[in-house]
């Protein structure tokens, strides 16, 4: 072949293996939006785990490196093996260890869907399309709840409900579940009441991409909305998240200045809110409690969660190498409970997790579980300082959904839930796959 016909030549197509992998983007999408119905959302990751593990398997493992780069396969990894191998340790002498051996099995699912979620982002066609879907989820999710606020009604819920009533005679929650709502529960139902957290910790995708497209006013009118739901939806271990990531977010866009008046307003909507609404203004009281010399009044402010941490701290000193088991704190409760035949701030029966992500992991899965946990976190913060400065700004949405969702000085939910997990896992995917992203051609951009 002469030069001149090499020159016209067409480039190489990348492999078919590579090339099957384009639609990782819109399965994870697909996964996020059908949150609202878990089952559903589930049968989604598992298929995707499949789907991944039959393309792996059909070009037998090559081409790897145009999926992803060798890094981001061995940070992708380490981060899934950080949460799954405590869980295994820590289920040899569960107080249920069948159950505990065989969610541990089931919990493998997630590697090769943390495979897939990488490589959704590990091009900048695939990062634009799951970091804009995301956006978009948080934005339509954003307004649906701030029509809930205004009608009474989540136009979304509304339309999923119905959806159940006429295909099982039964609707998404029940009559009970809907009568106890005492907050916004939005398109996630009056029987799942995650949409403060939710919103909270995947805000950063919204916020970020606000700001490419609108700039400082772009930002600060999504960082409004968007606050707006996170208060009305009435955690305030959103609001801890929340304040998190408009600090981590607004400070390089409008600097300190800008942001502390942001943040003046904020407080004025609090205050405002507190006075309109019962549900803002009972935790605003219940806060106070804080204040409170004596550890009843804390342990009010915390809505009981001091006697939830008292058991998890005694489930550590009894376990103190694995743990009680991942998802086994309910189990051991009863045998830790400080104040045994007390009637519970939570209601009737034993708490179902430490709320603590710290106290979750060490009572759960032991100094093994916690030693493996930092050391996960230890490598996610060692990639990103060696980073350069293109893989950080590609990544920050990323790492400041992931960062603030598992920040230690907060209140949480159970990290080895489902949901949770889940949502955790798929955050440290998405993180490893776009800090250490490489084109389709294997060269890092």
């Amino acid at each position: 072949m002469n030069q001149a016909s090499a020159e016209m030549a067409p480039p190489p197509t990348p492999r078919a293996g590579v090339q099957g992998w384009r639609w990782a983007p819109a399965w994870i999408l697909a996964y996020v939006a059908l949150w609202p119905a878990p089952g559903y959302a589930e049968g989604v990751l598992v298929l995707g785990a499949l789907v991944a593990i039959f393309q792996l398997l059909a070009v037998r493992f090559r081409g790897g490196t145009q999926l992803l780069s060798g890094p981001a396969w061995a940070l992708t990894s380490v981060l899934f093996f950080a949460y799954w191998l405590p869980e295994l340790v820590s289920s040899f002498d569960a107080i249920d260890r069948n159950q505990a051996l065989l969610q541990t099995l089931e919990d493998l699912r997630y590697l090769p869907f943390l495979w897939l979620a990488a490589a959704a982002v590990a091009s900048p066609q695939g990062r634009r399309t799951t970091f804009g879907g995301l956006a978009v989820i948080v934005g339509v999710w954003t307004v649906d709840a701030l029509l809930q606020a205004v009608t009474g009604t989540s136009p979304l819920f509304f339309g999923i409900d119905s959806i159940k009533q006429a295909i099982s005679g039964r609707g998404m929650c029940n009559a009970v579940e809907t009568a106890q709502v005492d907050r916004l529960s939005g398109v996630l139902g009056p029987c799942n009441l995650k949409l403060g957290v939710v919103i909270a910790s995947l805000s950063p995708f919204a916020l970020y991409a606000a700001a490419r497209r609108f700039g400082a006013g772009g930002w600060m009118a999504a960082a409004a909305a968007v606050g707006l739901v996170v208060l009305l939806a009435g955690s305030r271990a959103s609001w801890i998240t929340y304040a998190l990531v408009l600090v981590l977010s607004g400070w390089r866009l409008l600097g300190w200045k800008k942001l502390l008046a942001v943040f003046a307003f904020g407080a004025l909507t609090l205050a405002v809110l507190s006075l309109a609404s019962s549900q803002v203004r009972e935790r605003m009281q219940r806060t106070t409690h804080a204040l409170a010399a004596d550890q009843e009044g804390v342990d009010t402010a915390l809505s009981g969660r001091g006697r939830i941490w008292g058991a998890a701290l005694c489930m550590a000193r009894t376990h103190p190498v694995n743990g009680v088991g991942a998802r086994g704190f309910r189990d051991a409760f009863p045998a830790c409970d400080p104040a045994p035949g007390e009637k519970a701030a939570w209601g009737e029966g034993p708490a179902f997790h430490a709320h603590q992500i710290v106290l979750e992991v060490l009572s759960e899965t032991g100094g093994f579980g916690l030693l493996l946990w930092l050391a996960g976190v230890a490598l996610a913060w060692r990639a990103w300082r060696f980073a350069d400065a293109a893989a950080r700004e590609r990544a920050r949405p990323a790492m400041l959904a992931l960062a603030v969702t598992v920040f230690p000085f907060n209140t949480h939910l159970a990290f080895y839930s489902t949901f949770w997990g889940g949502l955790t896992l798929l955050l440290a995917a998405v993180y490893a796959g776009s800090l250490l992203a490489r084109d389709v051609g294997g060269r890092a951009e």
